[in-house]
């Protein structure tokens, strides 16, 4: 599978085809969701999406991986080399981290701002200093190079129907959507970690604060002012899903099966986090593998569709047959599926 994503991508230089191989096991290890959603994208354009995701990930381990007995100076080191690694890979094209490799490679060939990168690090950063946020706008601020360039990192490589300026603002605020609902879910780890993204100013206004949460946490013990702000973020982050919806009729419609199964997905945690009760100091919430499964399979049948119209308007010249590189594979990515959904 992987050689035959490659292929359709171009992609022959050996090493660089190892490159975006590392990135796409990244990506199938720990973004199990990402990964199902990229698997309806047509062939040739998913080494790309590992390859940004495969470098967001590996930043994030460094931040983040509560499995490291690194100190918060050896983090920060890891990140300034990260960075000079990422300029000269960006600026020259040479470098031997794989990762690095293939988002250079990623950011040539759809024109990706490289400030994109430059804002994401710059958010990774401040993780290792800020362990919380003041308000909603304070946040904002953080979640732009955390989370909103990604979206905008991945708006060339999936397309639009107009100006890609005016699917931009979606784009952005999907990423952040999608961050906020990991923010959401992973709270008690994330005290664990020693940071809390939900701003003092909600916890304020239900008469709650930081200390509260980290006490709920610690004993186990459920406080029904902290479950109504976790109410709260979730209806807030409601209406930042809503504020991202309609940037999907804007994408290649070869797209938009991929995007919207990711933003079902993904705004299904809401609906799992509710479900139990917003028990999310104490246990993850998960959606239900029959709901991931039918919600995956869903958009197996819209990307069929949506090539299978694309085939059908095309007109074949004397002598010669379609392109059938990017044709989906049915049995193949339906059996990924179910993997991905167990």
């Amino acid at each position: 599978m992987t050689a035959r994503e490659l292929d359709a991508a171009g992609i022959r230089d050996a090493a660089l085809r190892a490159a975006y191989t590392r990135c796409r096991g990244l990506n199938a290890r720990h973004g199990k969701t990402y990964f199902l959603a990229t698997r309806l994208l047509p062939v040739d354009r998913r080494p790309a999406v590992h390859a940004l995701y495969g470098f967001a990930r590996w930043a994030d381990d460094i931040v983040d991986d509560l499995g490291s007995t690194a100190t918060p100076g050896e983090r920060a080191r890891a990140l300034v080399a990260l960075e000079a690694q990422l300029a000269a890979g960006l600026r020259h094209g040479r470098t031997t981290e794989p990762v690095i490799r293939a988002l250079a490679d990623t950011a040539g060939r759809y024109g990706i701002a490289h400030q994109h990168f430059a804002d994401f690090l710059s958010s990774m950063r401040s993780d290792l200093t800020v362990g919380g946020y003041a308000s909603y706008e304070e946040l904002g601020r953080y979640m732009h190079g955390s989370a909103a360039v990604i979206g905008l990192q991945m708006l060339p490589v999936l397309g639009t129907v107009g100006p890609r300026e005016e699917a931009a603002v979606h784009a952005a605020a999907l990423g952040v959507a999608f961050q906020l609902t990991n923010f959401l879910r992973d709270v008690g780890e994330d005290l664990d970690r020693g940071r809390l993204y939900l701003p003092s100013e909600l916890l304020a206004a239900y008469g709650v604060d930081r200390e509260r949460f980290e006490w709920s946490r610690r004993t186990g013990t459920r406080d029904g002012r902290i479950t109504d702000v976790l109410r709260a973020a979730a209806a807030h982050n409601r209406a930042v899903y809503r504020a991202a919806l309609p940037g999907i009729a804007m994408l290649d419609p070869v797209s938009r099966p991929c995007i919207r199964t990711a933003f079902v997905l993904y705004s299904g945690i809401l609906d799992a986090i509710e479900a139990d009760g917003y028990a999310v100091l104490h246990r993850r919430a998960v959606v239900p593998r029959r709901r991931r499964a039918a919600v995956a399979l869903d958009g197996l049948a819209r990307a069929v569709a949506v090539r299978t119209v694309g085939r059908r308007r095309e007109r074949p010249v004397a002598g010669t047959r379609f392109f059938t590189a990017s044709r989906p594979r049915v049995a193949e990515t339906a059996s990924a599926v179910r993997t991905e959904t167990v």
